[in-house]
């Protein structure tokens, strides 16, 4: 099954799930607030191939600029940005798709087609 992580008020994460309704792709619905994603499970998913820590930063956000970490992460270490990630789940960018071989950050159609049709 796909986990599809979101925040509902947002337009990106609103336009990927009716992506993922229109192509009849079955998924888990999670709201990132409600359940932000664990340390566990950002430590599992980073560890993937291909996957880079800096992807599930949400650069954009308020929060991420209210807490200046633009200039903070490059001095942390991977341990305490997964920790700090666990605490928000509006410094994670998103909408995130999880599959038993993929992370997905954010919603580029291109991307999704060829990982999830």
């Amino acid at each position: 099954m796909i986990l599809f992580i979101e925040y509902p008020k947002c337009s990106t994460c609103q336009k990927a799930k009716k992506w993922l309704e229109e192509h009849q792709v079955e998924f888990e619905d999670r709201h990132i607030v409600e359940q932000n994603p664990t340390e566990a499970e950002l430590t599992e998913w980073v560890a993937r191939p291909g996957m880079e820590l800096k992807r599930f930063f949400n650069t954009s956000g308020l929060k991420y600029k209210e807490l200046g970490l633009k200039d903070k992460l490059p001095t942390m270490s991977d341990a305490e940005k997964i920790a700090l990630l666990a605490t928000d789940g509006m410094l994670v960018k998103r909408p995130v798709i999880v599959t038993e071989n993929r992370i997905l950050t954010g919603f580029k159609e291109k991307e999704w087609e060829e990982v999830l049709l």
